[in-house]
């Protein structure tokens, strides 16, 4: 047999209980084991289901170990893992939480889930020095409009209509803090030095700025948007902002003229 067939017959048992035994696989007598094989099967499942209970701990703690290993082996039951490295294995969990039937009682779960999934990408980004305030202002003011921020290979925006990184941040300690946030909320998640750090960002103008900046805008497109949301947008402050978070890691100029 052809030993792609062999691998993908095989592959496919593992995460099927429904599937046949895969051809030449047996016992040392020769003979087909479906209960060995079984107990393969379940050793798979643990170590997946496990790989997520590690990189989803907030997802795990707020519906409980026995729900998320239900939850956890129907995923792992139509998801392989893409990379040998098992810390990269769920980037598709939280669309599936987001499906999932029994977890619609708790709306926020898959935005939590996003969260984390951005907190382990950020941990394992590629490392790069943050921009500073100070390097910020060797810009031409000319050109101030036309640049854009690139930001840190590690940070990336969470946009929930619900307080998922209140959420998140109540349960980063053994006993869990009580959540007075409410509504949506934009998380910036960065790691500019060695740790990973979760910002809520203030309501308004300034989650228009952030998501537009992260959405590749010029500084003066960003500006508009930012100010037809309010008036009284604080463009100084907002910039400032995101680069003492160090979200920025460097800038480009954009070729067009801004508008």
């Amino acid at each position: 047999m052809d030993i792609l067939v062999c691998q993908s017959a095989f592959a496919q048992a593992l995460l099927d209980p429904a599937a046949p035994l895969p051809a030449n696989v047996g016992s040392a007598r020769g003979e087909s084991d479906p209960a060995r094989f079984a107990v393969y099967r379940n050793n798979v499942y643990v170590g997946l289901t496990s790989a997520l209970a590690r990189r989803f701990p907030v997802t795990a703690r707020l519906v409980g170990e026995e729900f998320f290993t239900g939850m956890a082996r129907v995923y792992a039951a139509s998801a392989k893992p893409r990379s040998p490295l098992m810390f990269e294995y769920g980037d598709t969990f939280p669309e599936f939480v987001s499906g999932f039937g029994p977890a619609r009682a708790l709306p926020y779960l898959a935005d939590v889930s996003r969260l984390e999934v951005a907190w382990s990408r950020a941990y394992h980004a590629a490392d790069a020095k943050p921009l500073s305030v100070g390097d910020f202002s060797a810009i031409d003011p000319a050109m101030l409009a036309r640049v854009k921020l690139i930001l840190h290979p590690s940070a990336s925006l969470v946009d929930s209509s619900y307080p998922a990184g209140s959420i998140w941040q109540a349960h980063q300690s053994t006993e869990v803090s009580a959540v007075r946030a409410a509504g949506s909320e934009l998380v910036l998640i960065v790691r500019p030095q060695m740790q990973v750090n979760v910002c809520i960002l203030p309501p308004g103008p300034d989650r228009v700025f952030a998501r537009a900046v992260a959405n590749g805008e010029t500084l003066g497109e960003a500006a508009i948007q930012s100010m037809a949301d309010s008036p009284s947008f604080d463009f100084g402050g907002a910039l400032v902002g995101l680069l003492s978070l160090g979200a920025i890691a460097a800038i480009e100029i954009s070729t067009e003229e801004a508008s």
